[in-house]
C-alpha cells in the first residue's frame, strides 16, 4: 500500500525536504511560486531577485506591504514566506542572476531551476546556464489573462531558444519611465501619460522619473532610501499628476516643460544611468516654439498619417491635442475620464506629439502618427489571478521533474476562452530538441550577413553578439590560422579595436568568427556574409542556424532516470548560448484532440491551414506547428485572434 505524507507519496515528500531548488525572481509569479513551494514540501529553496518593491507591486505581489516599499524583494519575499513555513531554509540574493558569480557551479548546486521573470535577456542566460550545468528548467510566463509553463532538459526538450521570438512587448517600469531606449518605450510612456492626464490614473502607469531605480545605485541600503524618500519628502513628490495638470489649466507650456524638462534635468542628476549610455537632451517650450517654424525643418509633404514631423511640429500638435483633449474632459463635467483609443483622433495625437518628443530627447528617430498607432495596441495589465494559476502548475511540473518522472512533464498553456472541450488549460507534449538551434544543437553556427566596411568592432559585439546572440562577455578570435584576437572580455584589452571596422582585421566575405562566453560555457562559430544592400537602418541579419542536430533523447530507462536529476557524471557541459514587464507565452488554440490522446509524432505533424501555435508578448508571434483545430471553430477563432493578438503589450 502507498503512504502517503500529506497529499504526496513519502518517497516524494523527502525528496522534497532534501533537494535543493533555485527561484529565479520574487515578482508577481515569485511570489505565488515560493509560498506554494513551502505549502507542498519543499524546505531547501534559493531565491535571486534584483528588483526593489514599488508601490504598484502592492495590488498582487501579496508577500509585499507598503512598509516593504523600497526594501529587496527576495529578501521580504524570504521573510514573509517563513510566516508560512518557519523551518524552510531559505537563502535570499539582492542581485542579477547575470553577475558573474552565479557561474555553470553554482547552478550545478541544484536539482531543479524555476523562472520567474519578465525580460528575454535573464530568460535567454538562465536557459544557458541550465544547459551548461545539465539542470532541467520549468520556465513559465504571463500575459493578462494568458499564461504557460513548460519544461526544459537538455538533450531531452527544447531549450527556450530553440524557437525565434518576435520583438519583446514587456518592459520593466524603470525603463519605460528613465532609461527608454527603443521608440516603443516612449509610446507606452506616453499612453501611460494620457491616462494620468486624461483618464483614468494607475499607480502601474506612472511616468515620472522612477527614483528608486536598481540600476541607479548597485547599493541596496542606497535604493532604499531613495525609494523611502520618494515615499515622504523625496525628489519627486507622489501627487495626482491629473490634480497638477488642473491646477495649471492643462497649460501646455507648463505641461511640456515638466515632462520633457524638469523631469529629463532630474534623470540626468541620477549619473549612474548614463556611464554606459547616451544621456537624454532637455527640451525647452520657449526655445521650441516661439522661435517658429526653424530654417532647417522643412514642411512635410505625403499623406499626412505618414509624415515625420520635426520637433517644433511635434511641439505645435502637443499643444493643440491639449487644448482639445481639455475642451472633451470640460463638457464632460467634473470627475469625468477620457478612455484611450486609437481612433480617437485627438487621443492619438497626444500619443504621437508627446511620444516623438521624447524619442528626440533621448536620440532616437522619431516616428510617424501612422507608425504609432499601429505600434500602440492594447496593454494588457499583470493579473494576479493568472500568476497563481501558472505558480501551481510550476509546483505540479517540479513535482514530476523531482521524483523523476520527467518523460510525464508537459507543456501547459492557460487560454483566456475554453476550447471546444470546455477547457482553460491545454497541456501538450513537449518538443525534441531543435536541429536548428543556435544555442542547444551540438556546434552552435550561425551565418550573419553584414557590411564589413561598415560594421565597427563595437557594433559586432554590443548589437549582434550581446543583444541578438544574449552573451554577457564574449571573447571573439578570427578563425585566420593565426588566432587574432578581436574582441576580449578582458576589461582594456581589446578597446582600441572597438571604433575600428571588421574589414581593418581583413574579415571579408566567407570569414569565420568563433564567439566564447565563459560565463556560460558557451561557442558560437560565426560565418560572415559580406552584403552592401542591406536595408535602410539594418546593420545585419541573421541568415542561418547551427547545421548539426542537437542530441539525442535518452534511449533507455536508466538513463532518463540519471538525468532526471540533473547531475549525470557522464554528461559535458552543453555549449550553450543566449540572444530580454510581462512575460513569454505561447497561446495554443486546441479545440481538437486531447493532449492524452496526441503522441509525439502527432505533436510535430506537418503544419496545416488549420493550425496555430503563436507566442505572444516575447508573445505574439509567428505561428508554428502544435494542434490541428476543428474546421468549426476555425473562422471563429482566426477572428478571435485577430482581436486579441493585435499588438499586445504586456506589463508586469
Amino acid at each position: 500500500m502507498v503512504q502517503l505524507v500529506g497529499s504526496l507519496r513519502k518517497e516524494v515528500a523527502e525528496s522534497l525536504s532534501t533537494c535543493r531548488v533555485l527561484v529565479v525572481g520574487a515578482g508577481g509569479i515569485g511570489c505565488e511560486l515560493l509560498k506554494n513551494l513551502v505549502l507542498t514540501g519543499f524546505k531547501n529553496i534559493e531565491v535571486i531577485d534584483l528588483d526593489i518593491i514599488d508601490v504598484s507591486n502592492l495590488n498582487r505581489q501579496f508577500l509585499f506591504q507598503k512598509k516593504h516599499v523600497g526594501k529587496s524583494k527576495a529578501q521580504v519575499a524570504k521573510e514573509s514566506v517563513l510566516q508560512f513555513c518557519p523551518t524552510a531554509n531559505i537563502t535570499a540574493y539582492h542581485d542579477s542572476i547575470m553577475n558573474p558569480d552565479y557561474n555553470v557551479e553554482f547552478f550545478r548546486n541544484f536539482m531543479l531551476v524555476m523562472n520567474a521573470l519578465d525580460n528575454r535577456a535573464a530568460r535567454n542566460h538562465v536557459n544557458r546556464m541550465c544547459l551548461a550545468a545539465d539542470i532541467p528548467l520549468i520556465e513559465s510566463g504571463t500575459a493578462g489573462y494568458l499564461g504557460q509553463v513548460t519544461v526544459i532538459k537538455k538533450g531531452l526538450t527544447e531549450c527556450y531558444e530553440c524557437q525565434p521570438k518576435p520583438t519583446q512587448k514587456t518592459f520593466p517600469g524603470c525603463t519605460i519611465r528613465n532609461t527608454p531606449s527603443e521608440p516603443i518605450h516612449c509610446i507606452v510612456w506616453a499612453k501611460y501619460l494620457f491616462n494620468q492626464l486624461f483618464g483614468e490614473e494607475d499607480a502601474d502607469q506612472e511616468v515620472s522619473p522612477d527614483t528608486a531605480d536598481p540600476e541607479a545605485s548597485w547599493n541596496p541600503a542606497e535604493t532604499e532610501a531613495r525609494a523611502m524618500a520618494s515615499e515622504t519628502d523625496g525628489d519627486i513628490k507622489r501627487v495626482s499628476t491629473k490634480e497638477w495638470a488642473r491646477s495649471t489649466g492643462y497649460d501646455p507650456a507648463k505641461l511640456f516643460n515638466k515632462l520633457f524638462k524638469d523631469d529629463i534635468m532630474y534623470l540626468l542628476t541620477m549619473d549612474k544611468l548614463w556611464k554606459k549610455r547616451k544621456a537624454p537632451l532637455p527640451l525647452d517650450w520657449h526655445q521650441s516654439t516661439l522661435s517658429g517654424r526653424p530654417q532647417g525643418e522643412v514642411k512635410a509633404v505625403g499623406l499626412k498619417d505618414q509624415q515625420v514631423l520635426g520637433v517644433w511640429g511635434y511641439c505645435q500638435l502637443f499643444q493643440h491635442s491639449i487644448e482639445t483633449l481639455r475642451s472633451e474632459l470640460q463638457e464632460k463635467g467634473d470627475g469625468a475620464e477620457l478612455v484611450w483609443d486609437k481612433d480617437d483622433a485627438p487621443a492619438l495625437d497626444f500619443v504621437t506629439a508627446a511620444a516623438n518628443l521624447r524619442m528626440h530627447i533621448f536620440s532616437m528617430t522619431m516616428k510617424s502618427r501612422f507608425d504609432i498607432k499601429s505600434m500602440a495596441g492594447n496593454i494588457i495589465p499583470a493579473i494576479a489571478t493568472t500568476n497563481a494559476i501558472i505558480a501551481g502548475l510550476i509546483v505540479m511540473e517540479g513535482l514530476k521533474v523531482v521524483s523523476g518522472e520527467l518523460e510525464s512533464c508537459r507543456t501547459i498553456f492557460l487560454n483566456k476562452h475554453p476550447n471546444l472541450r470546455k477547457k482553460l488549460l491545454v497541456p501538450c507534449i513537449l518538443d525534441p530538441p531543435c536541429a536548428n538551434c543556435y544555442v542547444c544543437a551540438s556546434r552552435p553556427e550561425v551565418t550573419v550577413k553584414l557590411n564589413v566596411l561598415k560594421t565597427t568592432v563595437l557594433a559586432l559585439q554590443d548589437r549582434i553578439l550581446k543583444e541578438r546572440f544574449g552573451m554577457v562577455a564574449p571573447d571573439v578570435n578570427i578563425e585566420d590560422g593565426k588566432g587574432t584576437i578581436l574582441i576580449s572580455s578582458e576589461e582594456g584589452e581589446t578597446d582600441a579595436n572597438n571604433g575600428k571596422f571588421l574589414s581593418d582585421f581583413g574579415i571579408r566575405n566567407g570569414s569565420r568568427l568563433q564567439s566564447d562566453d565563459f560565463l556560460q560555457d558557451y561557442t558560437l562559430l560565426i560565418n560572415v556574409l559580406h552584403a552592401e544592400d542591406l536595408e535602410k537602418d539594418v546593420e545585419f541579419e541573421v541568415v542561418g542556424d547551427a547545421p548539426d542536430k542537437a542530441p539525442p533523447p535518452p534511449s533507455n530507462q536508466e538513463d532518463a532516470s540519471s538525468i532526471a536529476n540533473g547531475n549525470k557524471d557522464s554528461a559535458q557541459p552543453s555549449t550553450s548560448n543566449a540572444a530580454a514587464e510581462v512575460d513569454d507565452v505561447m497561446i495554443v488554440e486546441s479545440e481538437g484532440e486531447e493532449e492524452e490522446e496526441a503522441s509525439s509524432s502527432s505533436a510535430a505533424a506537418v503544419p496545416t491551414s488549420g493550425t496555430k501555435r503563436k507566442h505572444l508578448d516575447d508573445e505574439t508571434g509567428e505561428a508554428s506547428v502544435k494542434r490541428p483545430r476543428t474546421n468549426q471553430s476555425h473562422e471563429a477563432a482566426d477572428a478571435e485572434d485577430d482581436d486579441d493578438d493585435d499588438d499586445i503589450i504586456a506589463l508586469d
